[in-house]
């Protein structure tokens, strides 16, 4: 069993996920919950489309609704386990893939005879490294001395594989079926496996489980992307300027992290310069060098992005899914979404932690709130539904979320909050945001546009991955710092709690003096003190405004969640000095605001952690000044998912 972590151990912890950070990171077809009722008849909400998907009626799932926490610790059924050397996969092409082995053992190490279930994990981050590092794709022990084996592989032109590399590229996804035959055929396999990963490894996971093998029985991803455009790499149509570029400089250096180089160099050292000439040459430096510069296939949403997006092919997905999140997670936005394009098809599960993208790959602060450690869920996962065992873990709550304010895990039935209705608050002109739609007042708020708003905020935590988390800086913790290149809204103190639960919109007329804006909207929670903290934001281009209304989520009649093509015909003009509505899609959350606290609403020109505008829309933004209007013509609001306190309980 993994245990929590503390001092010395907690210290190691904390520089091994550090370098986790930077990395990215028996089949059915019953509706959740297993053999219970049907799903239930429609509710207020809407589905979110994706490129080739309109919106839908949303259907509740119904199964389960009572689902509870249980402990699931079985004893180890073997006492060790034995790593096997580096084994090759050939692939149709001759391209030579990676692959580490682990197996039961007994108490010396030597593996143990027969054939076991295998957990598959596909990862660029060198299966070398990843025997050091977990979340980097190593065997975990705990999951290996129960009986199953560990199949690692390193993704084509990754590691010690060859080939190029093309991040889950249609080639490197071809190679996901042929790994798999692999796996589910070697002397040591049972032809049963159980897909899993933390980032990377867990978007490998789903986009394998969407192939229909019929070896994979089962899916574990954990912080995997759903929408590669929009979720983090252009975020509003701004290109990432922390986390990427960290990103694949990591993929790069453990590309030529290469033993062989040394142990044989004739056939290593061709594979580390071979890497180094892709990274340089062919994908990750003209890549960066493109999104910066505006290049039309990078800069906006297409067939490149579409390739690289699970939810895209969700709907092929057979096998029961439990799907692990963070709210200040790289792919906060679509975690929920990836639940919920699964929930009526397969047995499937969400558990959000409050976590950034390293913390949730440890399932930081596990057990608590009767919440297992991740390893101890994923063995009830894959003992239930690859070894086909009954134990109960179609009872584990369908939805689990930390919720702030409450600072512990809630369940519910389903996500979205079968509960939530659309509330939707306006900005005032004296800083006030209310229910009552505003006046005639004219008046105005402004605010300088500068590319630095965020810098010292929640959000370089976030978009760092949480490596930058690990400085103890006040400004992560309380968003007033930031706020002072922001205009500021708040509600009076509350006199009842606010509990918040789903994605938000938020509708700002604007103009500005420049060419184009970006709007940065953050949603915070602030106390008696008068500390803020931040819950969630939103970002995006004023240029880039357009809605696909077919594909954006509506709550109660009303746009909660919009969806914006983010192709270049989508681009609309941006007069100067003329005011303009843009919606802005907030990214989901949960958090109750406690009567005393209040509501704070705060809009800015940019976050620069999270976005930058490519280098043409850049410029064009530099150096104006944003208005944002709330009279009664032009009347600036966020829609709120507003839960029933009482759901707390």
């Amino acid at each position: 069993m993994r245990k929590a972590k503390s001092g010395p151990d907690m210290i190691r912890a904390l520089l091994v996920a550090a370098v986790t950070a930077l990395a990215g990171c028996g089949s059915s077809n019953a509706p959740q919950g297993g053999d219970g009722p049907a799903p239930s008849a429609r509710s207020s909400w809407t589905t979110l489309g994706t490129s080739t998907t309109a919106a839908t009626a949303g259907t509740a799932v119904s199964a389960n609704p009572n689902g509870v926490w249980t402990s699931y610790d079985p004893p180890a059924e073997f006492a060790g386990i034995a790593r096997q050397p580096v084994q090759y996969i050939t692939l149709r092409d001759g391209t030579r893939l990676a692959t580490y082995v682990t197996l039961p053992a007994d108490a010396d190490g030597n593996a143990a005879p027969g054939r076991f279930p295998v957990v598959l994990v596909q990862t660029p981050y060198n299966g070398v490294v990843g025997g050091y590092v977990d979340g980097l794709g190593g065997a975990d022990p705990y999951i290996v001395r129960h009986g199953y084996a560990t199949v690692v592989v390193d993704v084509r032109g990754t590691g010690q594989s060859e080939g190029v590399w093309e991040a889950f590229g249609e080639t490197e996804q071809a190679d996901y079926a042929e790994v798999t035959d692999w796996a589910a055929t070697q002397p040591f396999s049972d032809g049963r496996i159980g897909l899993y990963g933390v980032s990377y490894l867990g978007i490998t996971a789903m986009l394998t489980a969407a192939q229909h093998h019929p070896a994979v029985k089962a899916a574990f991803p954990i912080v995997p992307i759903g929408d590669g455009y929009r979720d983090i790499v252009f975020t509003g149509g701004q290109v990432n300027p922390t986390f990427i570029p960290l990103w694949l400089g990591l993929i790069t250096a453990l590309g030529v992290t290469n033993p062989t180089a040394l142990t044989d160099p004739a056939n290593g050292a061709p594979l580390v310069i071979e890497h180094l000439l892709n990274a340089a040459l062919r994908f990750q430096a003209p890549l960066v060098l493109q999104a910066l510069t505006g290049d039309p296939d990078t800069a906006y949403d297409g067939a490149f992005w579409r390739t690289r997006s699970p939810l895209e092919v969700l709907d092929q997905v057979s096998v029961p899914t439990f799907v692990v999140g963070g709210l200040r997670d790289l792919f906060q936005r679509s975690e929920p979404t990836s639940y919920e394009a699964l929930k009526n098809r397969v047995p499937a599960k969400l558990l959000m932690g409050p976590w950034t993208h390293l913390e949730a790959a440890f399932g930081a602060g596990l057990p608590r709130d009767g919440v297992p450690l991740l390893n101890q869920i994923q063995l009830r996962w894959f003992d239930q539904y690859v070894k086909g065992m009954a134990v109960g873990a179609e009872q584990m709550p369908n939805v689990t979320q930390w919720v702030y304010g409450a600072e512990r895990y809630v369940t519910a039935s389903d996500w979205p909050h079968p509960q939530a209705r659309a509330q939707r608050y306006y900005l005032y002109g004296n800083g006030g945001l209310g229910t009552e739609a505003p006046g005639s007042n004219t008046a105005v708020s402004r605010v300088l546009q500068v590319p630095i708003g965020g810098l010292c905020s929640v959000s370089t935590a976030q978009w760092t991955a949480g490596a930058a988390g690990f400085i103890p800086l006040p400004c992560f913790e309380n968003s007033n710092a930031s706020d002072r290149l922001a205009v500021v809204f708040e509600t009076p103190a509350l006199t009842a709690p606010l509990y918040l639960n789903g994605p938000i919109q938020a509708d700002i007329w604007m103009e500005t003096t420049a060419g184009d804006a970006g709007l940065s909207v953050r949603v915070s929670d602030v106390d008696e003190r008068g500390v803020a903290r931040s819950l969630t934001n939103g970002l995006q281009t004023a240029s880039l405004r357009s809605v696909d209304a077919s594909r954006s989520r509506m709550l109660d009649g009303q746009s909660i969640q919009p969806w914006h093509p983010f192709t270049l015909a989508s681009v609309l003009p941006l007069p100067r000095n003329e005011p303009v509505l843009v919606p802005v899609e907030v990214f989901q959350t949960s958090a109750v605001i406690a009567a005393g606290h209040r509501l704070r609403v705060s809009i800015s020109a940019s976050n620069l952690p999270q976005g930058v505008p490519p280098l043409g829309t850049l410029l064009q933004s530099l150096a104006g000044i944003l208005t944002i209007h709330h009279d009664a013509a032009r009347p600036s609001s966020v829609v709120l998912p507003v839960v029933p306190a009482s759901a707390l309980n």
